[in-house]
């Protein structure tokens, strides 16, 4: 299976004003309505501060916005259905599944004439390839290689998060570690309701190990001087010898991180004490209702 993945380049941006609006009054046969459409339209956007009369396009993040884009890009829908084509599209995103490279080749050529003669929009050629499934991601997922493939989170979409998680949990922010929690979990907690669709849950868990290891290397620095990081140690229940041995060692933050010497005493159970939520056990719970 072959992907053909068509992506329009500054969608909102280009939308033709005198175009959509024929689309719209189609549909539409209130006057007042469609001069209202017609001002949303035309009521200027605002760059640094200077008002800019906007030509063309729908102003990015307005109310109605998406569903104006819809409009535009039912035409498309409707197109790839009367050819026959399975596809998916969400906004200004389109993947289009055939059976041969060649044939994605040919359908990305026609598709991509329709958007810029038809529909008079713009392709993002950079965005815009031919490949396997698994190689591409649609809204932040993927597919495993399988023959019976799974959805699985894209590999940028978990660069991300764990760019998000970096820096919440960064040594270099002075912050107590139930206030550190309490972030995580207001961002894993809504990044899962949207992830909790892929089928690989060892993904959570990895995630989970990841998380709280960024914590006990935040502790570790938090603990700062020999004294007081031994002192600490000794309070966890590791024996003095051997929190002699690594309070006073020199080995970083992250490779301390998951020594034994930490791992133990600042295991599940204790940051579950600080009320750290599991993506495991949520996801599993998501998906088992």
């Amino acid at each position: 299976m072959v992907l053909s993945y068509i992506a329009k380049e500054k969608f909102f941006d280009k939308v033709n004003h005198d175009r959509l609006m024929r689309k719209v009054a189609e549909k539409v046969e209130d006057k007042t309505l469609l001069l209202l459409i017609r001002r949303f339209l035309q009521s200027g956007v605002m760059v640094n501060g200077v008002v800019r009369d906007s030509e063309e396009g729908t102003p990015q993040g307005g109310p109605l916005s998406p569903l104006l884009s819809n409009i535009v890009l039912d035409e498309l829908d409707k197109e790839l259905e009367k050819r026959g084509h399975k596809f998916v599209r969400y906004a200004d995103d389109c993947n289009i599944y055939v059976r041969t490279s060649k044939a994605g080749e040919r359908v990305k050529a026609s598709v991509t004439t329709f958007i810029e003669e038809t529909l008079k929009l713009k392709v993002n050629q950079e965005k815009s390839a031919v490949d396997r499934p698994w190689k591409r991601k649609f809204l932040g997922f993927s597919f495993t290689f399988h023959l019976k493939p799974k959805v699985r989170i894209a590999s940028q979409s978990l660069q991300r998060v764990k760019q998000k998680i970096r820096q919440i949990t960064s040594r270099k922010r002075p912050v107590f570690l139930g206030d550190r929690i309490e972030e995580l979990n207001e961002y894993l907690t809504g990044w899962l309701g949207y992830f909790a669709l892929a089928d690989t849950p060892s993904v959570f868990k990895q995630l989970d190990e990841w998380t709280r290891r960024r914590l006990r290397m935040c502790l570790w620095k938090q603990w700062k001087l020999p004294r007081t990081k031994v002192k600490r140690l000794i309070a966890l229940g590791v024996p003095k010898g051997k929190a002699y041995e690594w309070g006073n060692s020199r080995k970083g933050y992250w490779r301390i991180s998951k020594s034994p010497v930490l791992h133990r005493p600042l295991n599940n159970r204790f940051f579950e004490s600080y009320q750290l939520k599991s993506l495991a056990e949520r996801y599993n719970s998501l998906r088992s209702t």
